[in-house]
C-alpha cells in the first residue's frame, strides 16, 4: 500500500508550551501527517521528556535545531516539513536552517521580527523551491473563506469601508506568566506586543477575505500598564491601493473581553459581519433587505466553506478545526509536491510567505508612525 501521511518534525512545544501542542493536536485531526522528529526546548532534558510522552524514538530526538535540520535532512526517511512553533525573535534562524536543507516549513506568526529577516526567507524559499505556510489561524475558518468567496463574486458590490477590531483583556494587569513575559519582552517579541500579535491578525483576515492591499497608514499604540516596553493597545486608520477606507483596533487591556476579533466589510451593494468567538455564521445584509446569518455546513456556501467543514451544521466548529484546516491544505501541497515535482503554490489554499512578510511590514509600519505621533506613512 501506497504511505501517503507526511512526516514532519517540530521545534519549540516542550513542556509548559501552548501553542505547540495546539499545532499537534490540529494535525492528528485529519492524520495527513505523523510526527517523527523533535527539538522541543533549548533545554535537551525537557527535549526527551517531551518526545518520550510523544512517543517518539530517542534517535530522533535533537539537542538542537540546527542538528536537526541536517540531519533529518540526510535520512532516507526524513521529515516533509518542520512545524516551528517558538517565540517571534527565534522564527527567522530556525526557517533558515530547515530551508537551506531544502526542507518545507510551517511556521507561525509573525514569521519574523524584521522585514529584512522576511525577505531573506523568501529569497531561500525560492532559492530551495521549498514551500513555506504561516500559521495565520483564522484564515482556516470555513465561514471566513465563504466572505472570501462572496467578495470575489461581487456580492458586496465595490467595497467601500472595513473595519477590524481584536480586544482582549489577558494583558489589563501585569502578568508574571510564561506566555505574557516573552510576549511583552522586545528581545523576543520583536517592535511590538499587541499590534504584533494580534493585531497582524485582523491585516491578514481582512486581506484574505477582500484581497485589499494597503497603500498607506496611520497608527497609535499605547502602552497602558506601567512597566511595560511594549504596546498593549493600538488602532489604525488604513487607506487601499483601490480607494477602500479601513480602521483597525487592537488590544489586551479591553476588560470584558477574551478573542474578540471581528471583521465588518461594508460595500455598495451590502455588506458581511463575522466574529471569531461565533465562527460558523456570516452576517449578510443586502442594501435594503433583511440581514441574512450564513450558516457553515449548508449546501448554499461556496466550494471552498464546503471542503473546509468537517460535520453537519449546528455542530459548532472552531478554532482546532481551522487550525487543522491551515495544516490539511498545506500537506496537500506538499504530498503534491512530493509526488509530482514542482507545483503552484496558488493552486493550494494555505497562507504564503509573502502573507507573512506583508504582516511583518504592516507591524514595522505601524510602530513607525506611531513613534512620529501617527503620521501617515506609506506601506511600500
Amino acid at each position: 500500500m501506497k504511505e501517503t501521511r507526511l512526516k514532519y518534525g517540530m521545534v519549540g512545544g516542550g513542556p509548559g508550551a501552548f501553542i505547540g501542542e495546539v499545532h499537534r493536536r490540529a494535525v492528528r485531526l485529519d492524520n495527513k501527517a505523523e510526527l517523527v522528529a523533535g527539538s522541543f526546548s533549548r533545554d535537551y532534558k525537557k527535549t526527551l521528556i517531551t518526545g518520550r510522552e510523544l512517543g517518539l524514538d530517542e534517535d530522533r530526538l535533537y539537542d538542537s535545531f540546527q542538528e536537526m535540520a541536517k540531519q533529518e535532512a540526510a535520512r532516507d526517511d526524513g521529515i516533509d516539513f518542520v512545524s516551528i512553533t517558538t517565540p517571534n525573535h527565534t522564527h527567522h534562524q530556525i526557517a533558515k536552517a530547515f530551508l537551506e536543507q531544502g526542507i518545507n516549513v510551517l511556521c507561525d506568526k509573525p514569521v519574523t521580527t524584521t522585514v529584512a529577516e522576511a525577505e531573506e526567507l523568501k529569497e531561500l524559499t525560492d532559492q530551495s523551491e521549498a514551500i513555506f505556510c504561516v500559521s495565520y489561524t483564522y484564515s482556516g475558518y470555513p465561514m471566513v473563506k465563504e466572505a472570501r468567496r462572496m467578495i470575489e463574486e461581487g456580492e458586496l458590490g465595490e467595497l467601500r469601508m472595513i473595519m477590524g477590531e481584536y480586544p482582549q483583556e489577558w494583558l489589563a494587569v501585569p502578568a508574571d506568566n510564561k506566555q505574557a513575559a516573552w510576549r511583552t519582552n522586545p528581545d523576543q517579541a520583536g517592535i511590538s506586543n499587541c499590534m504584533g500579535d494580534i493585531g497582524s491578525h485582523i491585516e491578514h483576515t481582512v486581506s484574505y477575505m477582500t484581497g485589499c492591499e494597503i497603500s498607506r497608514l496611520s497608527a497609535n499604540l499605547d502602552i497602558f500598564v506601567e512597566g511595560r516596553e511594549l504596546d498593549d493597545n493600538g488602532g489604525v486608520m488604513i487607506k487601499y491601493d483601490n480607494g477602500v477606507s479601513g480602521m483597525y483596533w487592537a488590544s489586551q487591556v479591553a476588560i470584558g473581553n477574551d478573542n474578540g476579533l471581528k471583521v465588518r466589510i461594508f460595500g455598495s451593494k451590502g455588506s458581511l459581519e463575522w466574529e471569531q468567538e461565533n465562527p460558523n455564521y456570516l452576517k449578510f445584509t443586502k442594501l435594503n433587505e433583511a440581514s441574512q446569518i450564513l450558516s457553515r455546513g449548508h449546501e448554499y456556501l461556496g466550494d471552498a466553506a464546503q471542503a473546509n467543514s468537517r460535520i453537519p451544521a449546528g455542530h459548532p466548529e472552531g478554532y482546532f478545526e481551522a487550525f487543522a484546516n491551515v495544516y490539511s491544505n498545506f500537506a496537500a501541497a506538499v504530498q503534491a509536491k512530493k509526488e509530482k515535482g514542482n507545483i503552484d503554490p496558488d493552486n493550494f489554499d494555505y497562507p504564503k510567505l509573502e502573507e507573512g512578510l506583508r504582516g511583518v511590514k504592516f507591524v514595522k509600519k505601524c510602530v513607525e508612525s506611531s513613534k512620529m505621533d501617527s503620521k501617515w506613512v506609506d506601506f511600500n
